[in-house]
């Protein structure tokens, strides 16, 4: 498990309560989390707006990386940190069907070039389609389906 206290003391922040559990959960889920899933798995009450400071704190530190699925929702997710880049310097998966998505951490974004006087503020590339699980409920579905039209 990792050391909350120093991953936030390295990256110059106080440990605070707050901090400490939602990255605490982050890092022990492994996966990208909206806010409402982490609101959801934190037993403390913890409220909106301090979740949503939060992490916004730990995304500026490089501590947490955020994704937008094409469901237009963000989720956040905690690695260990590399040596140089974003932590969150790869594509990730999402499931059209139960909302989980996975980061796909054995690839690197592609690298591109911009003109010289542009600034680049962040980049993301999102794969969807059906998870596992999901695509193994779906193809039972379908098959059903098929039978019931003959």
């Amino acid at each position: 498990m990792y050391n909350v206290e120093k991953v936030l003391n390295d990256a110059g922040l106080r440990t605070t309560r707050q901090r400490k559990l939602i990255l605490e959960l982050l890092f022990r889920k492994g996966v990208p989390l909206s806010h409402a899933d982490i609101l959801s798995m934190i037993e403390d009450h913890l409220d909106r707006v301090t979740l949503y400071r939060t992490l916004e704190t730990l995304k500026k530190r490089d501590i947490v990386h955020q994704v937008q699925g094409v469901d237009g929702v963000w989720r956040f997710c905690a690695h260990e940190q590399d040596t140089e880049g974003c932590p969150g310097d790869h594509p990730h998966f999402l499931c059209l069907y139960c909302g989980r998505m996975y980061c796909l951490l054995g690839q690197k974004m592609q690298r591109v070039e911009v003109p010289e006087n542009m600034k680049i503020e962040g980049k993301q590339f999102v794969v969807y389609g059906a998870c596992p699980e999901c695509a193994a409920k779906n193809s039972g579905d379908s098959k059903d389906e098929s039978e019931e039209a003959n």
